[in-house]
């Protein structure tokens, strides 16, 4: 009987740790903002569960709204934005997590001239019956922070993520 048990403790997938989780999710979050970077909509759209909810000046509610409020980071010109998570939670369940970290947002004034601002971004992941995270909840502050060194130096990493 305990080498049956044996072999099917050894044959089982191993079950992710948190610390993985974390990693996967820390990677989805970087990929969401390389989606934006590379001003690839349909990309960015993936990353979004369907009813997902996006607050800034309004509420946007669901997939296709949040992406049409998005639209101007697609067109080829400014504004730009790019964000990394700096501080990655996954409750104990597995199955839901916060990013939270900074954004820098380029764009022109109202004389034509280009300039940068910072801010602080918080998304919420939930992990669908696929595996796959998406995120659920998503805010920030508005973009008038200062950044540290260690934010500026975040904003350039990818975290070991491909």
């Amino acid at each position: 009987m305990r080498l049956w048990a044996t072999l099917l403790l050894l044959a089982a997938p191993a079950l992710p740790t948190l610390a993985d989780l974390q990693q996967d999710v820390r990677c989805r979050e970087i990929g969401f903002s390389k989606s934006v970077e590379a001003q690839d909509r349909e990309t960015f759209a993936s990353f979004i569960d369907p009813d997902a909810r996006f607050v800034g000046g309004k509420i946007d509610r669901g997939r296709d709204v949040i992406t049409e409020a998005w639209a101007v980071f697609f067109t080829g010109d400014l504004p730009a934005i790019k964000w990394r998570p700096q501080i990655v939670e996954v409750l104990k369940s597995g199955n839901l997590a916060l990013s939270r970290g900074p954004y820098r947002i380029i764009d022109k004034d109202e004389n034509g001239d280009t300039r940068e601002g910072w801010g602080t971004f918080n998304s919420v992941w939930r992990q669908n019956a696929d595996g796959e995270w998406l995120v659920v909840f998503d805010a920030g502050s508005f973009p008038d922070e200062t950044p540290t060194d260690e934010q500026r130096e975040l904003l350039e990493s990818d975290a070991g993520c491909d």
